[in-house]
């Protein structure tokens, strides 16, 4: 038996001369695991331990790079400039009912590019993409404050409590969730008695001071399948209205739309979304192109999580607007 065809317990012994020798056979000569062992007079198995420890010591590294047309490559340059967005990230078409699995890659990247810390704010809107989103991988950020950015809302679905997607998404990155006990649009009562209670204060102070969001954007309020039954459908006032962020409704300019109670509202002002350094919108289909259009106008979000499809909407729409 030649001297390195030895147990598993030993490869540790593996000469690096022997180790350098199948490493380069394997990745720079594209030799197979069998014509290296057949060269060394090794076995098989003795071919993928020397491979293994090689990578362990760091003889081999190996590097995989995404393709620059799903990163910083033109079409994502292109739509960056056209909506006057700090960055966009790209994954490719999104297909299927859910959409997270699609896009938690680009959120990924996007909450990476943010350089969070622990102590950092991270504020998270209501919607399905968000919540979707959140149940993924999207990397880790241990000791992160994740706090909603609108209160929840008496809906049955879930992507409408936006505690819950707070705790999942807290869960995921390794944070820390801040609650926010209040409804969306409380009554007047109410919500003056919210202005003055202090757990619910300690989530407001945290609009302020946040580092980052993650946001949906919502689609014309009166196109929608499921509305919020905090928006009156009946309002003259949404007939203007193309989408929102964080409940925050506005016109395809960008400007606020009103509605009655609205000035109730608990979510994070449109002041408060400017002054993030991170305001990360992830928004697809072709009915979310004029929603987003006019968002990235109004100044909601400066980073953009997309698929290409609506990318290059997005360039068109851009430029006939």
């Amino acid at each position: 038996m030649n001297a390195a065809d030895v147990a598993p317990e030993a490869q540790a012994r593996f000469p690096q001369e022997l180790m350098y020798t199948a490493a380069q056979q394997y990745y720079l000569e594209d030799a197979t695991q069998g014509d290296i062992a057949k060269r060394l007079g090794v076995s098989r198995a003795t071919v993928s331990r020397l491979l293994t420890e090689a990578r362990r010591q760091g003889i081999v590294e190996i590097r995989v790079h995404r393709p620059a047309a799903l990163a910083d490559g033109p079409l994502a340059a292109e739509v960056a400039e056209a909506l006057g967005l700090d960055r966009v990230y790209l994954v490719p078409k999104a297909n299927g009912p859910a959409l997270g699995p699609w896009l938690a890659p680009g959120v990924a990247r996007a909450l990476a590019g943010a350089g969070l810390v622990s102590g950092d704010v991270v504020l998270v809107s209501s919607g399905t993409t968000v919540y979707e989103c959140a149940r993924e991988d999207l990397g880790r950020h241990p000791g992160v404050t994740i706090a909603p950015a609108v209160g929840g809302q008496e809906e049955p679905q879930p992507w409408y409590q936006t505690n819950e997607t707070t705790r999942i998404l807290a869960e995921r990155v390794g944070g820390v969730p801040a609650y926010l006990y209040a409804p969306a649009l409380p009554g007047p009562e109410l919500f003056y008695s919210l202005q003055h209670e202090p757990s619910v204060r300690r989530v407001m102070d945290l609009w302020g001071r946040a580092k980052c969001a993650l946001v949906g954007v919502g689609s014309a309020p009166l196109m929608r399948q499921m509305v919020p039954s905090l928006m009156p459908r009946d309002a003259d006032s949404l007939r203007h209205a193309v989408g929102d962020v964080c409940m925050r409704i506005y016109d395809r300019d960008g400007a606020p739309v009103t509605y009655p109670g609205s000035e109730r509202l608990v979510a994070a002002e449109q002041e408060d979304l400017r002054r993030i350094p991170h305001t990360i919108a992830v928004a697809v289909g072709a009915e979310k192109v004029l929603s987003i259009v006019a968002g990235a106008r109004g100044g909601y979000f400066n980073q953009l999580v997309t698929d290409t499809p609506t990318a290059e909407g997005l360039v068109a729409a851009a430029h006939q607007l």
